[in-house]
């Protein structure tokens, strides 16, 4: 088949990081073509630049045998390529048929043709096999299925010839993946061109025709899946080791800080059990979608539990983030930007949040010379490089950031730390700083859960990993016998 879609030399920096380094492959017309990497490895980089939401350092896109150069996301629909990302971008207050037909409506005499409109919606719904979602319902009322349906038909009606989909079924139930499924091999055969971004080797295998992996913002290869098998994909994901960057575990002591017995949330996470002891570095890894990140919040208090009990340091009261933390637990959110930092707040401030009351004066007024000092004193420690303790959180680079983040539970001594993905969007120089210190910190007894995608980070890290797919833990695997293929076939069910 001719290449429908074609990379050469694709490039992309960010602050001197480099995400892409010379991507070229191609896409065939009429397949379906996976992508796979470890996180981190630029594939949302990649996503991005052919969506039209980044341009390209250098390097050439030719989008049927034509120069391929999308200025927006609109150019880039309207050239007949569209994008679903894995947090759908759709307007939940407003109607199916408006989101289905948002910045596509199509007019007559000036004026939206709303006839036209239902006709051409309820016919695309109807190739969808999702006829029976109704027009005028609330978008949010649909399931979140019938949602990547609208998503999939508004790419449809701007006649799209090129779909690219991020993790699609990262939070599907079963049903709601074999209807997707479905759906994907009835647009195969009509001819349109499919990118599947997925971690999920099971699905691969089963769907697509073509897989394309990238490592470390480099393309590996590109092979047919008949011509590969899950462990050589996983060698191709890895192909490096950097364990021995890593500090050395040592061993956690028996005393049990966190208790968790047979705790479920609706479909996030279903009859979670384990302990967490002081000292102790204990990751817990898996797909996105695959409950990890919402137990991090339940047990800080911060996502709902249905059933179970979850006792730190052998407390039995109700679970709240306030209780969490006079505890003596500390959490660092994912997104430490919009969950954890007050962005136009200065550095000094978020480094003291946590023990405000501490250094108020008599009358409660703030004694601003023992807020200075705490607040150096863990700067020190950590190294965050400020331009000044008065400067906003917002100048910071997203590493000083972090280091922000960890000094405001450092100074509030927190006896235990759920950390989740700590070291996202971090430069590896500051990644292995933020290493030494979650070790250090272990050493001293306290506990720590990792919460982590990445697998050499888990590696080398933790004493102890559960890997969770599908809301359940589904292995136990001790630190430093893993391997990083015994991880990733848990994980992906292969």
């Amino acid at each position: 088949m001719p290449a429908l879609l074609q990379l050469d030399r694709i490039s992309r920096a960010f602050a001197g990081v480099q995400a892409l380094r010379a991507v070229s492959f191609s896409i065939e017309a009429g397949t379906l073509h996976a992508l796979i990497c470890e996180n981190g490895a630029g594939k949302s980089t990649l996503i991005k630049i052919l969506a039209g939401a980044l341009p390209a350092d250098s390097g050439t896109l030719l989008l049927d045998g034509q120069r391929y150069q999308p200025r927006d996301p609109h150019h880039a629909l309207r050239s007949g390529l569209a994008t679903i990302h894995q947090q759908l971008n759709l307007l939940p207050t407003r109607s199916v048929l408006a989101n289905l037909t948002l910045g596509q409506e199509p007019a007559r005499y000036g004026f939206i043709d709303r006839a036209q409109a239902r006709t051409a919606a309820r016919r695309v719904l109807q190739q969808l096999q999702a006829g029976q979602v109704a027009l005028d319902a609330p978008l949010h009322e649909l399931t979140l299925g019938e949602k990547q349906l609208v998503a999939i038909g508004r790419a449809l009606l701007g006649e799209c010839r090129v779909l690219i989909m991020d993790e699609p079924t990262a939070a599907l139930n079963s049903a709601e993946v074999e209807a997707l499924f479905n759906v994907l091999a009835a647009l195969k055969a009509r001819g349109v061109t499919l990118l599947y971004v997925s971690h999920r080797l099971d699905e691969i295998f089963r769907i697509a025709d073509v897989v394309t992996v990238l490592r470390d913002g480099e393309h590996v290869r590109t092979t047919p899946l008949r011509a590969t098998t899950p462990d050589a994909l996983i060698a191709d994901m890895l192909g490096r080791s950097l364990i021995n960057a890593f500090p050395p575990h040592h061993l956690a002591t028996d005393k049990v800080v966190l208790s968790v017995e047979h705790v479920s949330s609706g479909r996030a996470f279903e009859d979670v059990s384990f302990q967490l002891h002081a000292g102790e570095v204990l990751a817990i890894t898996g797909l996105a979608g695959s409950g990890k990140t919402e137990l991090g919040q339940a047990l800080f208090g911060a996502w709902p539990i249905d059933r179970g009990q979850v006792r730190w340091f052998d407390a039995r009261q109700q679970l709240t983030p306030p209780g969490a933390v006079a505890a003596g637990v500390g959490y660092v959110p994912e997104d430490r930007q919009t969950e954890s930092l007050l962005l136009d707040v200065a550095v000094r401030r978020n480094i003291t949040l946590t023990i405000l009351p501490r250094l108020a004066r008599r009358w409660g007024f703030l004694d601003r010379s023992s807020e200075q000092r705490a607040a150096q004193r863990q700067a020190e420690a950590l190294q965050i490089n400020a331009p000044s303790l008065a400067a906003p959180a917002r100048v910071l680079s997203g590493g000083n950031q972090q280091k922000t983040v960890l000094a405001k539970w450092l100074a509030a001594g927190a006896r235990a730390l759920i950390l989740s993905e700590p070291t996202q969007g971090i430069d590896v120089g500051v990644k292995f700083e933020i290493y030494d210190l979650i070790a250090q910190l272990a050493r001293s007894g306290t506990a720590i859960l990792l919460i982590s995608s990445e697998v050499p980070e888990v590696l080398g890290l933790a004493q102890r990993v559960l890997v969770m797919r599908g809301g359940k833990i589904v292995a136990e695997l001790p630190g430093e016998q893993a391997k990083a293929a015994d991880i990733l076939r848990a994980a992906t069910g292969v």
